[in-house]
């Protein structure tokens, strides 16, 4: 890529702030939140939605918890009338769920969107005005005297509309148009004076949205416009500081919580960030990156699945499978080393309860917590490990493997996955875990068992067996049975090998009601070996493990 050409671009400037106290902030509440799916996200779109689209929408967000919902732009379009109209008139809008109307400051608009609006509870009209250099040259051909004059008329015209109208409780916003690269300084002029038109208090305050329509500098930089406009603003408590950003240098998410640690008080977003170029900023993200550092974002993302669902049908987006939250992989591991750090987490977590503090490596909240689930949490490639092997089939199927196994099952598994160059699923790491490990009967196959007590902590076991094919009875003694078995094969000269561990459990899970045994075996050149047994009967399980371990010695 060749060098930016000498003179095309310059540095993002802004305000001078030696003293900002914004980076010792903590965001400890939530924003109040404005959705503006039905607006800034419905414009955005390459198929606009259809009222029955916007309907659905809207009633997802009500769900959700949104009080603030932008649903459009009444004035620029008959669909965007009708819609209005219709949540009014058939009453759709819940109690204490206020809409939000954007318009120009142009007369005609401001009285067709009073029009739209007839009848409403609770109302808020959202005035924009071109305020930047480039807008107010390029755009308007405005002097800055003309461009505040502009909205100081618009915002006359609204109180007089507001007060002819007095059942509806009305509120106003105001937009200076973009803020990141209007004049700070003229900006809050714009702003004071909109609020003095407005006749601003803190009884009835206006909402002074400060957009980053276009990210222009780092999210610090934002930061230190948000402060120093708070702390310059005459009567700060005449106003609700609220923030609108977009995501063209991709950090919309970090110009939002820095603006909120600047002493904003509402932020304007949509749903996964749809919006404009690269996107409006990430409510998703934003509240549940409050939720996890215990914080309450007032909203409902329990089922985060269902939410997406509405979401991609009603806008024809689609969620990246990276998205933070929302994404189908953001809970998925096919790296090894993680998939071990997550396992343990998980099982150390298992052993404190629900109330335990969530602390799994790699996960930074519960999946659970909204509408997630564990089962995909941990997938396994030809990058997978050991303990990402284990996991799937301890979670999915109920074998509780001994540690010390884990290595031969995921290795076994990870070259399936490297010669197949695919993903496995839980179903497809199953067949292969019981292909290599469980119940295997060749050369050596148990046909019948059964024991005798011979006295105290002694055992007489009498085996049939198959070995390569030839039928043959064993005997032999032992402090129990799989030690009784082990004398027994040793006896008859057919390999040579030492017991190493044992273990056993019930099947928890999966189709299959039975108990599950491990047998390790260390063979004559110091290998071990792990074999696996599944049966209904515990006994028999640990015999058939003993088997499948001594086939797999002979395998190798």
């Amino acid at each position: 890529m060749p060098t930016p050409p000498p003179g095309k671009y310059r540095p993002f400037r802004t305000v001078v702030l030696k003293d900002r106290r914004w980076p010792d902030a903590v965001l400890d509440r939530a924003p109040t939140w404005c959705s503006v799916d039905l607006r800034d996200g419905n414009q955005s779109l390459a198929i606009p939605m259809g009222v029955e689209e916007k309907l659905e929408m809207f009633e997802l967000l009500c769900r959700i918890g949104f009080k603030e919902i932008e649903i459009g732009f009444p004035s620029a379009s008959d669909t965007e009338f009708t819609f209005t109209r219709r949540l009014i008139e058939e009453k759709r809008v819940p109690e204490g769920v206020t809409v939000q109307v954007l318009v120009q400051a142009r007369e005609h608009l401001i009285r067709r969107t009073f029009e739209a609006l007839r009848g409403a509870k609770r109302a808020i009209v959202h005035l924009y005005t071109p305020t930047n250099p480039a807008q107010r040259e390029i755009v308007l051909g405005l002097s800055k005297d003309e461009v505040r004059d502009v909205a100081v008329k618009a915002t006359r015209l609204i109180r007089q509309l507001a007060e002819e109208n007095q059942g509806t409780d009305w509120r106003l916003e105001f937009s200076p148009e973009t803020f990141v690269l209007t004049e700070t300084d003229y900006a809050l002029e714009v702003c004071e004076a909109v609020s003095a038109a407005w006749g601003a208090s803190a009884q009835r305050p206006v909402i002074l949205n400060l957009p980053l329509t276009v990210e222009a500098g780092t999210p610090n930089t934002h930061a230190d416009q948000i402060e120093w406009f708070c702390r310059h603003l005459k009567d700060r408590k005449a106003a609700i500081i609220s923030l609108h950003t977009h995501n063209d240098r991709g950090t919309g998410v970090a110009a939002t919580e820095l603006g909120l640690m600047a002493g904003a008080d509402r932020v304007e977003g949509t749903l996964f960030g749809n919006g404009e170029r690269t996107g409006n900023l990430d409510i998703v993200t934003v509240a549940l990156n409050l939720f996890s550092h215990g914080v309450d974002p007032g909203l409902d993302l329990s089922d985060l699945p269902r939410i997406r669902e509405v979401y991609e049908r009603t806008t024809r987006m689609t969620v990246p499978e990276r998205h933070p939250y929302a994404g189908d992989l953001v809970f998925t591991a096919f790296s090894g080393s993680h998939q071990d750090a997550i396992k343990k987490g998980m099982n150390r977590r298992a052993k404190g309860g629900a109330g335990a503090l969530w602390d799994v490596p790699y996960l930074t909240i519960d999946p659970k917590d909204i509408g997630r689930s564990y089962e995909a949490i941990i997938r396994i490639n030809s990058q997978s490990g050991k303990g990402g092997v284990a996991y799937v089939l301890e979670s999915k199927f109920g074998y509780d493997l001994p540690k010390k196994m884990h290595p031969e099952v995921g290795n076994l598994v990870g070259a399936v996955a490297d010669r197949l160059g695919n993903e496995l699923s839980p179903d497809e790491i199953l067949a292969e875990f019981r292909r290599g490990f469980v119940n295997l009967a060749s050369p050596l196959a148990l046909l019948s068992f059964d024991s005798d007590p011979l006295g105290k902590d002694r055992v007489l076991v009498r085996a049939e067996v198959a070995w390569n094919g030839d039928r043959s009875v064993l005997k032999g003694e032992g402090n129990g049975p799989i030690s009784a078995f082990v004398h027994a094969l040793l006896a008859q000269g057919w390999t040579e090998f030492a017991l190493s561990d044992y273990r056993s459990h019930a099947l928890t899970s999966g189709e299959e009601s039975s108990a599950a045994a491990y047998v390790s075996i260390q063979t004559k050149d110091g290998r071990m070996v792990w074999g696996c047994g599944v049966d209904p009967n515990i006994e028999l399980a640990g015999l058939k493990a003993l088997v499948s371990a001594v086939n797999r010695s002979l395998r190798a």
